[in-house]
């Protein structure tokens, strides 16, 4: 904080903090000002957003300031809100993230309900397996088993960090004994089992290579760079699953794919070359964009 705007640490009370850092926020170009000031002064003084307003004229102690200076500093370098509080909501469930990990998505969130929709369609769900490809944090398979309990899932990450997060999460949300997290590459761990999975889903890397440097700071200076590159035109790892995942699909599973929204065409001729599959279903997002790839594997 400049010296020249801030008044004596001792007149430092919660709303005027508020009321200095949202136009401080909005003179670097960060998105939701005062929502990311309220986030991070929160995180800082370990109070709630309305606890904030409830006790706006508490003034802070030296160590909180500087606490939050340093919250601030984080943030105006693009930062992402996420990895500062090391943590993201998803499907209203608390994650741990960290930088080794891809922060979940709203739209992801599309790819758990039609699993979902697909798992609670089924006459019997009782005992089925599920397989996460690219599991990141976790979030994706434990969501679904945090709703579909009588299931066991297993996930799988080609980075060792990220299952060290994945597996923290299980035990947050208190998984362990119905999930299993693997250091492999894709389905390579499977591949002398034979077909034993319901439903394969993945949210696998879809952004064309060139294209990375065009995303916002937040995501290509901070999140992993491997979880995002899909190759130069974006669908090399979903080629890959499309082209593997029935080895691993029970007859009649589903293989669920997140997807970029202009990838449909591209997609629906991958998929339309491999006669073990049936016709490929899209399904949109709340944005009205193709989001998910539901594709069965013929019985």
């Amino acid at each position: 904080m400049r010296n020249s705007m801030a008044p004596k640490n001792d007149e430092w009370t919660i709303i005027k903090l508020l009321e200095w850092s949202t136009p401080y926020f909005k003179s670097h170009d960060i998105d939701s000002a005062r929502a990311t000031a309220e986030i991070l002064l929160a995180h800082a003084l370990n109070l709630s957003r309305i606890d904030l307003y409830l006790r706006y004229d508490q003034p802070l102690l030296r160590d909180e300031l500087a606490n939050f200076k340093t919250l601030i500093k984080r943030r105006i370098l693009k930062e992402p809100v996420a990895y500062i509080l090391g943590r993201r909501e998803f499907w209203s469930m608390d994650f741990s993230v960290s930088q080794d990990v891809l922060i979940p998505r709203p739209e992801t969130e599309c790819l758990v309900e039609r699993a979902l929709a697909v798992l609670t369609n089924e006459t019997n769900c009782s005992h089925r397996r599920i397989l996460e490809l690219g599991t990141g944090s976790g979030a994706v398979v434990i969501s679904l088993l945090s709703k579909v309990r009588s299931c066991f899932g297993i996930g799988t990450d080609i980075s060792f960090r990220a299952i060290q997060v994945a597996r923290k999460n299980a035990h947050f949300h208190g998984l362990d004994n119905k999930v299993q997290f693997l250091c492999a590459d894709w389905i390579q761990p499977f591949k002398t089992h034979g077909a034993s999975f319901d439903i394969i889903v993945s949210n696998p890397p879809y952004i064309k290579t060139e294209n990375i440097h065009k995303l916002q700071p937040e995501i290509h200076q901070y999140e992993p760079l491997q979880a995002l590159d899909g190759g130069k035109d974006g669908l090399k790892w979903l080629r890959e699953i499309i082209a593997k995942a029935h080895l691993l699909l029970l007859p009649g599973g589903t293989l669920l794919l997140e997807i970029g929204h202009d990838q449909r065409q591209a997609l629906e001729r991958i998929v339309r070359t491999y006669t073990y599959y049936e016709p490929p279903v899209f399904h949109k997002d709340y944005g009205g964009y193709d989001r998910v790839l539901s594709i069965k594997r013929k019985k």
